[in-house]
């Protein structure tokens, strides 16, 4: 496998034009492997222009870190991950959830625009008027099918002041904990993300809220009530939403890999709670909010109604919490294990990205297990 430096959008052509099969990598990571002849390494394509409308253009290289800080400088945000070292090519063409995304959405719904290289060589732009089948796709079905993207166009947001939430304590009732969690926190003002893990005898809560402290801390009283036990929440009020992010960051760099991971729709079961409970780390990630008021069908990221998402670390915790899931997986986390990928990552949309994949790319240049 060989692995091409690109540094401009001419490197990309010529590598392309070059044959083989051919996978991008936008410089941060990936779950999986995906086999390749050729590997375009886009880390070299990261410039990051904030212009005074709020409108950003950046390079599909870019890491998260150098993202938050440049638009800090700007005053400006992205709704997007935790992980300083994630690249926003893939964070982004698979959707992107992150701590202020009920207020905002997805990483994906704040693009407005991208210059994609084409497996013929051609280099499009594609916005709402220009390659709009290419522009809805990809908006939330995964990096590296139709196309390279090496730039990016964001209508960002007014850096917000966020209240940063954490708590860590020991967990004598795990059980009761989820639950509480399950019924609240989707249903929690779009102002407020509280993510939940239970790992072992702790339960970790991390979260952010665009409220100042005392709303908060009214809100999350809430939750506390409905497990019947004081939470040790630790609050910091008038945090920069870049600062938050960097904290998490630090905070959880030696999080265990996940396994597997599926949405929910509804609550988890009693019986299924009770099975689920003692089978390793589960860490839950709550939607709602502005992530379910696009429709489905608006962008390629399909899963508009969905409750939260349960990341599992072993094949028992996943095939037991399954029974009462959705069937729908995260595009940015991809699970070769899975008996149809493509069904669970796009749900309804998945003819019409095979009709996109079929205009743009008809011989599978960009193919790789469990594509469109």
């Amino acid at each position: 496998m060989e692995t091409v430096q690109c540094r401009s959008v001419a490197d990309v052509v010529d590598a392309i034009k070059r044959g083989g099969r051919v996978v991008p990598r936008g410089g941060g990571h990936c779950f999986v492997d995906r086999p390749a002849d050729v590997v375009l390494d886009l880390s070299g394509l990261k410039s990051i222009d904030v212009r005074s409308d709020g409108v950003a253009t950046i390079g599909a290289g870019a890491l998260l870190g150098e993202v938050y800080r440049e638009l800090h400088a700007a005053g400006r945000a992205l709704p997007a991950g935790c992980g300083t070292t994630v690249g926003i090519a893939g964070l982004t063409l698979g959707g992107g959830i992150g701590l202020v995304g009920r207020k905002y959405g997805l990483t994906c719904d704040r693009l407005i625009g991208a210059r994609v290289v084409l497996a013929d060589g051609s280099v499009v732009e594609c916005d709402d008027e220009r390659e709009p089948d290419l522009f809805w796709a990809l908006r939330g079905a995964g990096g590296g099918q139709f196309g390279v993207v090496t730039e990016f166009r964001f209508d960002t947001v007014a850096e917000p002041m966020l209240t940063r939430i954490a708590a860590d304590w020991p967990a004598d009732e795990p059980e009761t904990v989820i639950a509480a969690w399950q019924a609240w926190a989707p249903d929690a003002p779009d102002d407020l993300t509280l993510n939940l893990t239970i790992d072992g005898p702790r339960a970790v809560l991390i979260g952010a809220s665009l409220l100042t402290a005392e709303p908060t801390r009214a809100l999350l009283a809430e939750f506390a009530d409905l497990i019947g036990t004081p939470v040790p929440f630790e609050l910091r009020a008038g945090v920069p939403l870049s600062t938050v992010k960097a904290s998490f960051a630090e905070a959880t760099r030696e999080e265990p890999p996940r396994i597997r991971s599926e949405f929910f729709e509804q609550s988890l079961s009693d019986d299924v709670l009770h099975e689920l409970v003692g089978t390793g780390r589960l860490a839950f990630t709550a939607m709602g909010g502005a992530y379910n008021r696009i429709a489905a069908a608006a962008t390629a990221f399909a899963h508009r109604n969905q409750r939260f998402l349960l990341e599992t670390a072993n094949d028992r915790s996943w095939s037991l919490a399954h029974a009462d899931g959705s069937g729908r997986v995260y595009p940015n986390f991809p699970n070769l294990s899975l008996a149809d990928g493509p069904a669970a990552y796009h749900g309804e949309n998945l003819a019409r990205l095979r009709a996109v994949k079929q205009a743009y790319d008809p011989e599978r240049f960009f193919a790789f297990p469990q594509a469109v």
